[in-house]
């Protein structure tokens, strides 16, 4: 049954978690190659909250959280069993991948599927991220 919109106790979606085997690797990936801005940044003991997101988006984002455990390492670029981490929609398709293989990225799986066009790219980790081109309304 989908829950009518005054009957859920949430307002917002806040953060996902992706585990990383190094917070200032994948901040400069998330920052520097898409784009993504800090939302916060904060250090208490020994312990680093980083979140990360698109700008104008705030307070959705990501928490790029150190894996501090073997089970947590084994699963860093895992924890979604391969299916995608995220979607980040885009105006331009083809540009966004453009700009990503200039910095090195590698992008696979490019589709046109009527008037959605998308492809395949991965974090560090090798997170599977889909960048999508939807169709103007």
């Amino acid at each position: 049954m989908t829950p009518v919109p005054d009957q859920t106790p949430f307002s917002a979606l806040g953060r996902m978690v992706v585990l990383v085997a190094d917070t200032e690797e994948a901040l400069a990936f998330y920052r520097e190659v898409l784009g993504f801005v800090v939302l916060h940044d904060e250090t208490v003991g020994d312990y680093r909250y980083l979140h990360v997101g698109l700008p104008g988006q705030t307070p959705v984002g990501l928490w790029l959280m150190p894996a501090s455990t073997d089970g947590e390492r084994k699963l860093i670029g895992r924890q979604y069993g391969g299916r995608p981490l995220l979607v980040l929609f885009t105006p331009d398709v083809r540009e966004a991948g453009r700009r990503l293989r200039a910095r090195g990225v590698r992008v696979w799986n490019e589709r046109a599927e009527g008037d959605v066009r998308s492809f395949h790219f991965a974090d560090p980790y090798g997170n599977v991220i889909v960048a999508a081109q939807l169709p103007a309304l």
